[in-house]
């Protein structure tokens, strides 16, 4: 069932994200508002991004092969980086469009609809973030959690075009829509910066988290034929968890005493995580050769 929670999640975010376009987009050239506008874009921006989504944790899932013989994991952090530089593109947009407006002194018509609809998609937009959190946390997919972060701007763009609304409806002010849609897309193009950043480090092979590696440190140490370790490297693509690690034996150690010891460690370190799948790749020296494998680039 954990495996299955990223397609729902995705297929989730793609059917909400398509209602609130295809509504907000009616509404907000009805009103002439710039925010639900806005909105309306980010909108149809998020059902095109979660359709993306869909497809990319498809195939972040699927097994390797004698073409891919890592997996595909790595189209995680092409998605995030994706996001987020469309993220970045709508920011400019809604920017844009009221600077646009302001200029052309435009106001904003029938603002009890846009108010309401903006209630509806502010309901929509915070039930599917709590769904988003929740498979994120349950899978630890990048794919997931960066959904889960493009909602949350949304979640709090949208409750601020409603503060607009009531501000609007109640001083007459039009020039607030303006100002605070200029705000917002600051606010977004923040969170995107965050998300293009962790998507590209994705790309370069970053390391495991902190806590996991210290983790995986522990575990050798505590093995007590295990002499010592080093060229200890991690990485992360999609759903798989790269591990390779030098073990320092007894040089005198039979075969299958250092193959059972292998296997141990291999075993603990899966159990940080059993959601993850682990390819671990664990080398056994007589010796400690750190320094020949420095020289000759291998860790």
């Amino acid at each position: 069932m954990k495996r299955k929670l990223p397609r729902i999640a995705t297929i989730a975010s793609s059917s909400v994200a398509f209602f609130l376009a295809i509504t907000k987009i009616i509404v907000g050239f009805m009103t002439g508002s710039v925010a639900v506008i806005a909105s309306a874009v980010d909108s149809i921006l998020d059902m095109f991004v979660s359709i993306f989504n869909m497809i990319a944790v498809r195939l972040s899932e699927s097994r390797a092969d004698e073409k891919f013989n890592y997996g595909k994991g790595k189209i995680e952090g092409m998605a995030a980086l994706f996001e987020g530089l469309l993220i970045i593109g709508s920011a400019g947009f809604i920017i844009y469009t009221a600077i646009n407006k302001f200029l052309h002194h435009s106001t904003i018509t029938k603002i009890d609809l846009a108010f309401y609809i903006m209630i509806l998609s502010v309901t929509a937009t915070f039930f599917l973030v709590l769904f988003l959190n929740y498979v994120a946390k349950r899978t630890n997919s990048l794919v997931i959690k960066s959904d889960a972060l493009h909602y949350k701007t949304d979640l709090v763009s949208n409750i601020a075009i409603i503060l607009v609304l009531i501000a609007v409806k109640l001083t007459g002010y039009y020039q607030i829509d303006f100002i605070v849609s200029i705000f917002i897309a600051i606010y977004i193009f923040k969170e995107a910066l965050d998300l293009v950043k962790e998507g590209f480090l994705n790309l370069l092979d970053i390391s495991l988290d902190f806590q996991t590696v210290e983790k995986i440190k522990t575990i050798i140490k505590k093995q007590t034929l295990v002499l010592d370790y080093h060229c200890l490297r991690t990485r992360q693509a999609g759903n798989r968890n790269f591990v390779d690690i030098h073990l320092v034996m007894t040089p005198d150690m039979k075969l299958k005493m250092a193959h059972t010891i292998i296997e141990q460690v291999e075993g603990k370190i899966r159990n940080i995580n059993s959601d993850k799948i682990w390819v671990i790749n664990i080398h056994a020296d007589p010796y400690d050769d750190s320094a020949i494998n420095k020289i000759q680039e291998e860790c």
